[in-house]
């Protein structure tokens, strides 16, 4: 059966991942790049190196993202959403990123590897790489799914 998905299930399914793709265009040219992501209810929150979709999105911050969840070729969730960048700075930035570790620290995939106590910025985003935070402020969302035995 194929279905939409309600605001609830778009966001657990936001809320679930940590891997989406990011649709940026600008100047006639359309770029999609998968990223790490935390989603806090209300907005994704990333990071990046600069580079080309941090300058596309700087000049043109529309953009779409997108996360799936896939069980099967029969049994799938997908979700698109649309809305707009927003670089975060100070504070503001250092919090976002407090939160995007701990996401990240729930999802270890080893015994050895464990979740350090506390946050340090500078082992999480070392100062010789010039880190930029944002947010993508989420507008429509949509989903869709298929569930078949």
């Amino acid at each position: 059966m194929l279905g939409e998905l309600d605001s609830k299930q778009i966001d657990e399914v936001l809320k679930s991942n940590i891997v989406g793709h990011l649709g940026c265009s600008d100047l006639g040219e359309t770029y999609v790049v998968p990223i790490t992501y935390v989603y806090d209810g209300d907005s994704i929150i990333g990071h990046s190196a600069p580079g080309k979709k941090i300058e596309m999105m700087r000049s043109n911050p529309r953009v779409c993202f997108q996360v799936s969840q896939m069980k099967d070729m029969k049994n799938w969730k997908s979700v698109i959403t649309w809305g707009s960048y927003d670089e975060l700075k100070g504070e503001e930035a250092y919090r976002a990123l407090q939160l995007f570790a701990k996401r990240l620290a729930t999802v270890m995939p080893s015994a050895t590897i464990k979740p350090v106590e506390g946050f340090d910025l500078e082992k999480f985003a070392p100062k010789d790489i010039k880190w930029i935070v944002f947010k993508i402020r989420l507008g429509k969302k949509t989903g869709r799914y298929e569930v078949r035995s």
